[in-house]
């Protein structure tokens, strides 16, 4: 048994959640899948994983060889990496997914730059509002925006965005400006469901939070079409800072309660350990971060 390509398919099981998925990443059989990882918990003699029907959980003994076999992998591709002079220039495809709008926004244009900067570099690029397995869909970054669940992928923190409240100069002459979160009771909230509750926003007052329930008067899913109820008066809207940065440049709406606004959010680039290591990959991370804010790698949490 080949006990290194064995490490790799192990790993490739757990990070795809399936031995299918793994058998589509290394381009084999799921038999041959199969066969490997039976001939690894044989040579360890002790079970890596426990497999149902619909999915896999590693065992004690899984979790800790997992670790091992990880870093070990990792270590081997940054020795390789590290003697290859051709691999220290940017080639390939940098494929990534990120959320709709803050791709378009945001990274376009980071990615028209890095386009410039490494031409030889092609870029594949998934707008998803939804999160894909980078291991089953083949992509080196993911770009997430909130609290990261726990992971075996590696975070590297780009930026921060804050949720925000804004309103028409129009709407807020007509019903006036809220000076409390409480006042929104009286004012018709356009709801932008994907980060928010309808009924009920949060703040901070003082250092704690604050939940405060309000009356939907629009809820969507499009902060493309909260924004535009907002720009024709309909109410007060929420979304993420980022998403109306060009409106409130031209001052067709306007910020409401921010001193009350939670606390920002990270947005961040996730990749598989040692993927770090690959040209590409690094001189978009430096790109990104130098363009989108303060850059911190560490692992998700």
């Amino acid at each position: 048994m080949d006990r290194f390509r064995a490490m790799q398919a192990f790993i490739r099981i757990v990070d795809g959640g399936s031995l299918s998925a793994a058998a589509r990443s290394l381009g084999v059989s799921l038999p041959a899948v199969v066969r490997t990882l039976a001939g690894l918990e044989e040579h360890l003699g002790t079970r890596l994983l426990n497999r149902t029907t619909r999915r896999i959980n590693l065992t004690d003994d899984g979790q800790q060889f997992y670790e091992r076999a990880r870093q070990i992998l990792a270590e081997v591709e940054d020795a390789e990496l590290s003697m290859s002079s051709a691999r220290r220039r940017p080639g390939g495809t940098l494929s990534l997914t990120a959320p709709v709008v803050y791709g378009r926004l945001k990274l376009m244009p980071v990615l028209a730059e890095y386009r410039r900067r490494f031409p030889d570099v092609g870029v594949r690029l998934l707008l998803l509002d939804r999160n894909v397995n980078l291991i089953e869909e083949g992509l080196d970054l993911a770009i997430r925006i909130g609290a990261l669940a726990d992971s075996s992928l590696v975070a590297t923190e780009l930026a921060r965005v804050r949720r925000v409240l804004f309103a028409s100069g129009a709407y807020l002459r007509r019903h006036g400006s809220p000076r409390h979160p409480c006042e929104l009771a009286k004012h018709a909230c356009l709801s932008l469901s994907v980060i928010a509750p309808a009924d009920h926003w949060r703040f901070r007052d003082e250092g704690k939070e604050l939940a405060v329930k309000v009356r939907p008067a629009f809820v969507s899913n499009s902060a493309d079409a909260v924004i535009g109820m907002a720009e024709a008066g309909a109410g007060i809207g929420v979304a993420l800072s980022y998403q109306i940065e060009r409106q409130l440049a031209r001052r067709t709406l306007q910020l409401v309660l921010d001193e009350y606004a939670p606390a920002p959010v990270p947005v961040s680039a996730l990749h598989p350990h040692g993927r770090l290591t690959a040209a590409k990959v690094r001189e978009f991370l430096a790109l990104a971060a130098a363009a989108l804010g303060e850059r911190s790698t560490r692992p998700a949490i």
